[in-house]
């Protein structure tokens, strides 16, 4: 029985590998991933020779059963993302169901991650927090979404991109009004940038800025929750 390895890769800058992650795709018999012509470009910079295959939402159910397969026969496997941490935010969340179902062995390999170092660098709270991927698109469904989230206590921290974000920043200032927010822009690249305030502010701050990138949001969570009543307190 083989091993299925789920491996971190860079978020942008291509020093923030570990030694393991590197071990690991130098020795694997084949590397899973969602965009071959990424991480052929990462295999190269680190001279890996190891063989590609593409696993992505279109062909994840194609796919399984072959790499599936190929584990039950003794071979180790390596699931990528384009970047980061797999299955945030992307397919590698199918195979590795199947795989535990099969009893095969899955073992991470920790390494970059957008959402955790925007907390970090946040200065938010850290000690409690939610990762909501990207928002939906419809305006309904958001601000939907955004009302559920808004009693909250919790850090909540989302995905966006440079399009959607004016959008989105004054969805989230009209369900959750003056809070604090983050928005951690091209973590790691070369530009790099991080902007803190108040929700109102950085609202304008962004509209003054041609913005590009991936774009992590950490926003305060709400300091004080509305009460829920037990059927047996006094209202």
């Amino acid at each position: 029985m083989g091993t299925l390895f789920l491996v971190s890769t860079p978020i942008g800058n291509l020093e923030d590998f570990t030694f393991r992650g590197l071990r690991i795709l130098r020795e694997a018999s084949v590397i899973a991933a969602e965009d071959t012509r990424r991480t052929k470009n990462l295999c190269a910079h680190y001279g890996i020779s190891t063989p590609l295959t593409s696993y992505h939402d279109f062909n994840k159910e194609e796919k399984t059963p072959i790499l599936l397969a190929r584990l039950r026969e003794g071979a180790d496997i390596v699931l990528v993302s384009d970047a980061g941490t797999p299955l945030i935010s992307d397919p590698g969340y199918y195979l590795v169901k199947h795989a535990t179902a099969s009893n095969i062995p899955v073992v991470p390999i920790p390494g970059p991650s957008a959402i955790l170092a925007a907390l970090a660098a946040s200065g938010l709270p850290t000690d409690a927090f939610v990762f909501e991927g990207f928002l939906p698109r419809k305006p309904g469904a958001k601000k939907k979404m955004l009302s559920r989230l808004s009693d909250d206590h919790r850090t909540l921290i989302l995905f966006e991109t440079a399009p959607r974000l004016s959008a989105t920043l004054e969805a989230l200032f009209e369900a959750m009004g003056h809070r604090k927010i983050v928005v951690a822009r091209e973590l790691t690249k070369l530009h790099e940038e991080i902007i803190r305030g108040d929700i109102a502010e950085v609202q304008e701050t962004c509209r003054s800025k041609s913005l590009k990138g991936e774009i992590t949001l950490v926003i305060e969570g709400n300091r004080h929750p509305k009460k829920i009543i037990s059927p047996h307190e006094p209202g």
